[in-house]
C-alpha cells in the first residue's frame, strides 16, 4: 500500500486558486445571462430558488427571512436590499409578523415562481458549461 504525501503549501494554494477562478468565472457568467435573458441578477435567482425549495411546491407558504438567510451566502442587509428589489418587481411578498415585529415573512407570488421556473435552464446550463 503506497501512502500519500500531504499536500504542499504550494500546491493548496494553486488549487485555491483555481477554486477562486471558476468560482469567479462562473457566477459572472451566471450573472450576465440571468441578467440578460431573465432581468435577474444572481442574488436574486438564489432567493426565487432558496424560497421555490422551501415552500415545497406549496405556493402559500410563507418562510421566515432568518430561515432563507441561514440558506444563503449574502450578508442580511445584502440579502434584506435583494427581497426588496424582488418586492418591488412583485416576485416576492413580505409580510410582517404578528407576534414578533422583528421577524418577516417571505412568499413568492405566482410571477416570481414563474420567473424561476422560466430561468433555471439558463442557470442550469451556464453550470454545466463552466462545471462540468
Amino acid at each position: 500500500m503506497q501512502v500519500m504525501e500531504p499536500p504542499t503549501e504550494p500546491d493548496v494554494c494553486a488549487k485555491w486558486s483555481e477554486t477562486l477562478r471558476v468560482y469567479h468565472d462562473t457566477s459572472a457568467a451566471l450573472e450576465c445571462e440571468l441578467q440578460a435573458r431573465h432581468g435577474l441578477g444572481l442574488s436574486e435567482f438564489e432567493v426565487l430558488q432558496a424560497l421555490a425549495g422551501q415552500c415545497c411546491g406549496d405556493p402559500g407558504r410563507k418562510v421566515r427571512m432568518k430561515e432563507l438567510e441561514a440558506e444563503m451566502y449574502l450578508s442580511q442587509s445584502a440579502l434584506s436590499r435583494t427581497v426588496t428589489r424582488l418586492e418591488r418587481a412583485g416576485l416576492v411578498t413580505r409580510d410582517e409578523c404578528e407576534y414578533d415585529r422583528r421577524a418577516n415573512f417571505l412568499m413568492l407570488t405566482p410571477a416570481g415562481r414563474e420567473r424561476w421556473e422560466t430561468a433555471r435552464p439558463t442557470h442550469k446550463a451556464v453550470l454545466i458549461r463552466h462545471l462540468d
